[in-house]
C-alpha cells in the first residue's frame, strides 16, 4: 500500500487530539467516506437511490458547470442563437 490509500491524520506535538479528530473528520466528510459508509449501512431500495440521486444532482451540477471553457461557451451561444432564430 502506498501512502496515499492509507487516510490519516498526524498529530503534530502539543496539538490536542480533539482537534486533530476534528481534522480527520473533515478530511474524510470532503472525501465523501462517512456519507459512503452511512449509505452502505442498510439496504436501499432502488426508488431510496433514485430520490438521494435526484437531492444531489444540484450540487454536483454546479460544481460541473463552475468552469466553462472557450468551446462550451461558443456551443451556448450558438444554440442560444439558433433558438432565436427558430422563434422569430
Amino acid at each position: 500500500m502506498s501512502d496515499q490509500d492509507i487516510r490519516g491524520v498526524s498529530v503534530k506535538k502539543g496539538e490536542p487530539v480533539d482537534r486533530a479528530l476534528k481534522r480527520l473528520k473533515t478530511k474524510l466528510d470532503t472525501e465523501g467516506i462517512l456519507e459512503e459508509m452511512r449509505r452502505r449501512r442498510a439496504f436501499e431500495s432502488p426508488t431510496q437511490r433514485k430520490i438521494r440521486k435526484m437531492r444531489t444532482a444540484p450540487k454536483r451540477h454546479k460544481v460541473r458547470w463552475r468552469y466553462v471553457s472557450a468551446g462550451q461557451e461558443a456551443k451556448a451561444e450558438e444554440a442560444a442563437a439558433a433558438r432565436a432564430a427558430a422563434q422569430a
